[in-house]
């Protein structure tokens, strides 16, 4: 008998009157939310209006959502399309189920979509938005615990999560909480972007590369931990080489993007005005920040200085005047 333990929930539905809500919905809608509120404080900061994260997310959520449950009704098709299984089953989305890779591949098309009607440059929308879907999905994590799905290896360590439940070919017993694990490091990685962008400056996409480079991290050693039933190529788990192939393309692109575009983004929404000076286009060499300098305009042109304006009108005042 373990003394100390992770308790699964009796039940992931709570009914208030004739209204189920369900824990793994509710926790996707508040990683929703949290990443809409930290997304737009990040955008204004950079210089774009309030309310543009939002107006984009109506159409990245959407997407977002059913890119992630075709990524794992694909991947996992013989849990509904097998000899008795019920096809059915694939649009119960609030039983689990939600690939993150697909998730963020389709999300970001409605995001592009949503980028392009407003005429805002997509990597600049997806720097500010970064930590936003990391600490989205740390909060989307516990859903799996309301479902008791996703764990990891029999374990006995103290934080072990006890699974009670039988359904789905479950063995109750105390296994690695996968959940936990993967939720944590998700605010690891959230944290580790908002540092690193007020540290370097990250723009034209670099900022959400990190997180994407950082979570695959996280993934691979995470998905190897796990005992739910995958695919495998060469003994290694499809979500792990996915990891791996994800991981590098992040990783070349910010290696390509920093010697092909470095700096920020100078303008990130065109009319609107002009945010902290986190949102001004700063790279390596540029004299825009440098100490004893005045900035920019927004329009781009150096501001004339009083004193030279002064001395300009007095050398017009005492020339002599032609007849």
């Amino acid at each position: 008998m373990e003394l100390a333990y992770i308790p699964s929930p009796s039940h992931g539905v709570l009914y208030l009157g004739p209204i189920p809500l369900r824990g793994y919905a509710f926790c996707i809608i508040i990683g929703v939310f949290l990443a809409v509120w930290l997304g737009n404080k990040r955008w204004v900061a950079r210089g774009g209006r309030p309310g543009t994260v939002a107006d984009i997310a109506v159409w990245a959520v959407p997407f977002g959502l059913v890119g992630g449950r075709l990524y794992h009704v694909i991947t996992d098709y013989e849990l509904y399309f097998s000899p008795g299984r019920d096809w059915v089953d694939a649009f119960k989305v609030w039983q689990g189920g939600l690939g993150i890779w697909g998730a963020i591949a389709l999300g970001a098309l409605g995001a592009w979509i949503g980028a392009r009607r407003r005429g805002i440059p997509m990597p600049a929308y997806a720097d500010a938005v970064a930590p936003g879907i990391a600490f989205a999905q740390a909060c989307g994590r516990w859903g799996n615990w309301f479902n008791q799905e996703l764990y990891g290896r029999e374990t006995h360590v103290p934080w072990a999560l006890h699974i009670t439940s039988s359904e789905g070919g479950r063995v109750p017993g105390y296994y690695h909480p996968t959940f936990l694990y993967e939720s944590l490091w998700c605010i690891g990685v959230a944290f580790l972007v908002i540092w690193a962008d007020r540290r370097f400056k990250l723009g034209h996409g670099r900022a959400f590369a990190l997180y994407v480079a950082s979570y695959c991290v996280g993934r691979g050693w995470i998905e190897y931990m796990r005992v739910d039933d995958a695919h495998h190529i060469l003994g290694l788990r499809l979500n792990d080489w996915t990891a791996m192939i994800v991981f590098l393309l992040a990783v070349t692109y910010i290696v390509v993007s920093s010697k092909l575009r470095p700096g920020r983004e100078a303008v990130v929404e065109p009319g609107a005005s002009g945010g902290s000076a986190e949102g001004a286009d700063v790279a390596e060499g540029d004299s825009v920040g440098k100490a004893g300098e005045e900035p920019e305009s927004e329009s781009g042109f150096e501001p004339e200085p009083e004193s030279d304006a002064a001395e300009a009108k007095d050398e017009a005042a005492s020339a002599p005047k032609k007849s």
